[in-house]
């Protein structure tokens, strides 16, 4: 009895053991392959739970996500023959498992690293070489990288493996080169402040006529209007004068008398030589 109950849980742990090597789970950020007897016989699988038979069946998983290939700097030269250092960085995935694990001795990542490398550094020196110092620093960085995965990514497709992206993170020059490139930047700088300078000083010197204009018109028209207005004035002066005039010619005679009196006389010291007996002192005269 003891015997029959020792084998039937020594069945049931090796049925147990059977079934947990039986099922294999494809997670979603993976990549499988089954393999049988050594030979690649599955590598299609879904996300979720799938079968293998034991013993005979193997499964070996890679990274579905996308992968960093942190390159070490590279030296190029331009198309003036200058040297530039460039540190760059390339995403990759796997696009064909299978294709991937035949081409890189069982989907060894480290030597799929060192041929994506050498395919990208061939492509990036390609572009550079097309290139001169000024493009490069000046807006061609998003061409070079574009082609650059472009061209790699032909490449490395029979490989089983997607270039994502290449991306120059810097661009270090030599000394000589870096003075060559700062005069160069100062120069175009200079020149652009030189222009805006130019464009200020057109654009006062319209602003200054143009004002200068507008206050020529104003004055003239604020002088043709006083003279407008003095000259009515002087018309309703006369109109007035004439009609107190008409009305007691005596005492309009007397009153413009005074007023010569008085602006005659302004102040103390002045002195006036003149007969008597001339029309302007008759109201001076005594009256009988």
């Amino acid at each position: 009895m003891f015997n029959f109950k020792s084998s039937g849980l020594v069945i049931g742990i090796i049925v147990l053991i059977i079934a947990l090597n039986s099922i294999f789970i494809v997670d979603e950020r993976e990549l499988a392959v089954k393999f049988r007897l050594g030979e690649i016989v599955e590598s299609d699988f879904k996300p979720g739970l799938h079968v293998k038979i034991p013993f005979i069946n193997n499964v070996k998983k890679f990274e579905k996500r996308i992968l960093t290939l942190d390159a070490r700097p590279a030296n190029y030269l331009t198309k003036e023959k200058k040297n530039v250092n460039v540190d760059f960085f390339v995403k990759w995935r796997i696009s064909d498992v299978e294709t991937y694990y035949k081409s890189m001795s069982g989907g060894n990542e480290r030597i799929a690293s060192e041929r994506l490398y050498t395919v990208v550094n061939d492509s990036l020196r390609d572009q550079f070489s097309k290139r001169t110092i000024q493009e490069v620093i000046s807006g061609e960085r998003k061409a070079i990288m574009a082609e650059s995965g472009k061209v790699a990514n032909t490449q490395v497709h029979k490989f089983g493996i997607q270039v994502v992206d290449v991306r120059v993170k810097r661009i270090d020059f030599s000394e000589e080169i870096s003075n060559s490139v700062f005069r160069r930047m100062e120069a175009e700088r200079a020149r652009v402040a030189k222009d805006y300078r130019s464009r200020g000083a057109e654009a006062a010197e319209k602003i200054r006529a143009d004002a200068d204009r507008q206050r020529t018109v104003i004055l003239a028209e604020a002088y043709r209007d006083a003279e407008k207005i003095r000259g009515d004035g002087d018309a309703k002066a006369a109109q007035i004068y004439a009609r107190a005039y008409n009305q007691d010619k005596e005492f309009y005679s007397f009153y413009r008398s005074l007023q010569a009196y008085r602006n005659s006389f302004d102040s103390q010291s002045d002195m006036m030589v003149l007969d008597p007996s001339s029309e302007f002192f008759k109201y001076f005269k005594k009256v009988k």
